[in-house]
C-alpha cells in the first residue's frame, strides 16, 4: 500500500491531475464568486461586509486542516520513517501558512465593520497567530538546517508540538469569552447558517481546495525532481 504513494510511482499521475484541475478551476471560481458576491443576500446586521466570510472561513479551515495533516504525517514519519511523508508536509506548509495569514487578514478586515476594531487579542485570534508562528518555524527548519535528515526531524517535532494548538483554536470560543461567535456549521445537522449563505461558502471552499491541490501537486513535483537530481549527482 505504501508503495502506491512512492514519489516515483505517482509521478506520471501528477501532470494529469494538474491538467484536470486547470480545466475546471476557473469555471468553478466564476460560479463561486457569482454566488458569493451577487446571488447571496447581505446579512441583516452586517450588510455586505458579511461577504468577507466567503474567503475568511474557508481560509481558516484550510489553515487548520493543513497543519493537522502535517502533524499527523509527522507522527507517522517518526514511527515508520517514510521519507515521502516529509516531502508532502514540506509541500503543504507554505500553503497552510498562506491561508492562515489570509484568515487573519480577512478576519481583521471583517472585524472593523463588525466589532468596530481592526484587532483584539482574543483567544481565537491569538491562537491563530500562534499557528502561523508554528508554520513559520516549520518552514524555517527546512530553510536553515542544511542537513536534510536533521531538518526533517526538527520540522516533525515542531509540527507535533504545534498540534496541541489545533483544539485550542477550535474550542476557544467555547472555553473562553471571545468576540467570535460559536460555530454556525455543525456536523450533527444543527447548523444555524442559512442555505443561501451556506451554498456560496461551500463553493468557495471547494475552489480554494482545488487551488491548494493544484499548488501542492506542483510543489510536490518540484520536490521529486529535486531529489532525483540530487541522487543523480551522487552517482
Amino acid at each position: 500500500m505504501l508503495d502506491l504513494i512512492n514519489p516515483s510511482r505517482i509521478f506520471h499521475w501528477i501532470d494529469k491531475l494538474i491538467n484536470f484541475i486547470n480545466s475546471i478551476f476557473f469555471i468553478l471560481l466564476l460560479i463561486a464568486l457569482t454566488f458569493a458576491l451577487i446571488l447571496s443576500p447581505p446579512d441583516y446586521l452586517q450588510g455586505d461586509s458579511v461577504r468577507i466570510m466567503y474567503v475568511h472561513v474557508p481560509s481558516a479551515w484550510i489553515g487548520l486542516a493543513s497543519f493537522t495533516v502535517i502533524a499527523l504525517l509527522s507522527i507517522l514519519n517518526f514511527i515508520f520513517k517514510i521519507k515521502n511523508f516529509s516531502l508532502i508536509t514540506k509541500s503543504i506548509a507554505p500553503l497552510g501558512l498562506m491561508f492562515t495569514c489570509l484568515a487573519i487578514v480577512t478576519g481583521s478586515l471583517w472585524g472593523k465593520p463588525t466589532w468596530g476594531t481592526w484587532w483584539v487579542w482574543d483567544a481565537r485570534i491569538t491562537s491563530m497567530v500562534v499557528l502561523s508562528i508554528f508554520y513559520i518555524l516549520f518552514i524555517l527548519a527546512h530553510k536553515l538546517i542544511k542537513d536534510e535528515g536533521k531538518a526533517y526531524k526538527a520540522s516533525n517535532i515542531i509540527a507535533i508540538i504545534g498540534l496541541v494548538n489545533i483544539p485550542v483554536i477550535k474550542y476557544s470560543v467555547d472555553w473562553w469569552n471571545t468576540l467570535h461567535q460559536p460555530a454556525s456549521i455543525k456536523l450533527d445537522g444543527t447548523s444555524s447558517i442559512h442555505t443561501s449563505m451556506l451554498l456560496p461558502l461551500m463553493l468557495m471552499l471547494l475552489v480554494l481546495l482545488l487551488y491548494c491541490a493544484l499548488i501542492l501537486l506542483m510543489k510536490y513535483k518540484t520536490e521529486i525532481i529535486r531529489i532525483k537530481r540530487k541522487n543523480i549527482k551522487r552517482i
